[in-house]
């Protein structure tokens, strides 16, 4: 399915958004892990296919992309980073809430205006998941 062709006005709002939650100063490559985290969760083959890609483009190790699947027993990732995927995680797989330690945790590693991109990047990161899991969108490299 193309949505894009059927609801083009929809997609383009879509393709708006994403290019606005864009703009902010976190790091790129710390962005791309926290989007192919969500993906990996969400089961998004295009978009963890995507997302791998754009962090070894943003300077991302071959080491740490494997690892951003176990990151939590993996000794790679800073404590910003674990910050950031612990957030990920949780709004991800949203149950109740997020937990008010993970909040504070996230707190504690970014300014307001960042960790207010950040919850922008992973809301962005999960409705294009669920688009591209839902029309069963396949990696370009397929």
């Amino acid at each position: 399915m193309d949505i894009g062709k059927l609801q083009p006005e929809m997609y383009k709002a879509m393709l708006v958004l994403d290019k606005h939650v864009g703009q902010h100063e976190l790091p790129k490559p710390l962005i791309e892990l926290v989007k192919l985290r969500a993906s990996q969760i969400n089961g998004c083959v295009y978009c963890v296919d995507m997302h791998a890609t754009d962090a070894k483009a943003a300077g991302e190790t071959d080491v740490r992309l494997h690892g951003v699947s176990v990151w939590q027993d993996a000794p790679y990732f800073s404590e910003a980073e674990r910050a950031a995927l612990t957030l990920t995680e949780s709004m991800t797989q949203l149950g109740d809430r997020v937990p008010d330690s993970v909040w504070q945790l996230a707190q504690k590693h970014y300014g307001e205006a960042d960790l207010a991109a950040l919850v922008m990047v992973i809301t962005v990161i999960n409705a294009w998941n669920r688009i591209c899991v839902t029309t069963r969108m396949t990696p370009a490299n397929a």
